[in-house]
């Protein structure tokens, strides 16, 4: 995506905007596939709650991938998006058994990571295989809410409570096809990942009908010139090897599943804001754009680093701003970052924006979510037109209160 591309789809579409570049989306996913060439059988499901426009979904279904939902909507979603129901895993957390149920009977793969609700379905619907989430009570990942497999984690169960699954499988008669596990996002070590992944094959052991394995994903992408991302290519060469020789030890070969979302999709993707005005105070010089953590939530929630460009001046001087939000709170994407001379009226590119950023995007302060695009084969394509008035009260019940007669009051004593 050029600067000039991305100028001319801020004056066409407007501004706030998402703006994602399907060539580095599948760039991406052929990244990940070379690097795991060597194993016969591989599965990517690409994890939905990144970015789940259906446009990128048809998209991943055009490169082979298949999809990682954590919701019935999400399930739904992929549905609706044409994925067959058997390229579609469901791993939620915390949702009720008949949610559950109810994919179940859509015919996604489900993956279970509660004991209780694993007993209650196992009960109920033993010929439904299903997947097990394992927590290996490893730390990993880049903010303590993105780390999921440590010991403190409402995400999976306990590689301690193995023999209470087993227990379970002998009463239910049910069959265990996969084994799962995410040990959190942003991982920089992958020796932390190979030190997980064997927690997950001396898991597997265990259950004799498995037909795959699924190592979550959570892979760093670089945020920033000269970052530390997680090397994919180095995970490839030495997972594929030891699966490969896990499988061959099995007896049977199994698919090598990954989840990933952000590293699919997150450099793809870049979030455009105007500036409305630039304001100097006694120690500051803040650049404040139209848009706040309604739009772009990361830097506030993870303390999340996005590059930020002046796609207006990408050549004038550079100048030390704090680019903040018109959000009624406080919101700040960057505080004393060097960024070309603003001026008002000049358009910010964050870079980074393709992962979880429209989709955790709210209506906070009443305004509205942004427009998306994608750029496919060099040309951009409106995938989700800017909210507008109507859309905010569309689902709002107004009570005429002229109506209403008021309550008898009543004596209780």
């Amino acid at each position: 995506m050029s600067y000039s591309q991305l100028l001319e789809i801020a004056n066409t579409y407007g501004s706030p905007t998402y703006v994602y570049d399907a060539a580095l989306i599948e760039k991406q996913y052929q990244r990940l596939t070379s690097a795991f060439q060597s194993v016969k059988s591989l599965k990517i499901n690409y994890a939905v709650k990144a970015l789940s426009n259906v446009s990128i979904l048809k998209l991943m279904k055009s490169f082979g991938a298949g999809l990682d939902t954590v919701s019935i909507q999400e399930v739904q979603l992929g549905l609706h998006a044409g994925f067959k129901a058997q390229e579609i895993i469901f791993t939620p957390n915390g949702v009720s058994l008949h949610e559950i149920e109810t994919a179940a009977q859509l015919g996604v793969q489900i993956n279970i990571d509660n004991l209780s609700i694993l007993e209650q379905f196992g009960t109920k619907h033993p010929n439904t295989p299903v997947c097990i989430r394992i927590n290996p009570h490893v730390m990993a990942g880049g903010n303590t809410n993105i780390s999921v497999g440590h010991i403190d984690s409402k995400f999976g169960i306990s590689i301690h409570q193995i023999p209470h699954i087993l227990r379970i499988i002998e009463n239910t008669k049910m069959t265990i096809n996969g084994i799962h596990m995410h040990t959190g996002s942003d991982i920089l070590d992958i020796d932390v990942f190979l030190y997980a992944s064997e927690i997950l094959f001396n898991t597997a052991l265990h259950f004799k009908n498995l037909e795959f394995i699924d190592f979550g994903s959570g892979f760093k992408v670089p945020y920033h010139k000269n970052d530390i991302e997680t090397d994919i290519e180095e995970l490839g060469e030495k997972l594929s090897l030891r699966f490969n020789e896990f499988c061959k030890n099995y007896g049977k070969e199994l698919t090598l599943a990954f989840e990933p979302g952000k590293f699919l999709v997150s450099e793809a993707g870049c979030f455009l804001a105007k500036v409305n005005a630039v304001k100097q105070t006694t120690s500051t010089v803040f650049a404040q754009v139209d848009s706040g953590f309604n739009h772009l939530i990361r830097p506030m929630l993870y303390g999340s680093s996005h590059d930020i460009v002046n796609i207006s001046n990408p050549n004038g001087r550079e100048r030390f701003y704090s680019v903040v939000g018109y959000i009624c709170e406080t919101d700040t994407f960057a505080n004393n970052r060097r960024i070309n001379e603003i001026n008002e009226d000049d358009i910010l590119c964050f870079k980074n924006a393709g992962a979880y950023c429209y989709s955790m995007a709210s209506n906070y302060n009443s305004r509205y979510r942004p427009a998306e695009v994608l750029i496919y084969e060099g040309q951009a394509h409106l995938i989700r037109e800017r909210e507008r008035f109507e859309d905010l009260i569309k689902h709002q019940v107004e009570v005429d209160f002229g109506t209403i007669k008021p309550l008898e009051t009543v004596n209780v004593l």
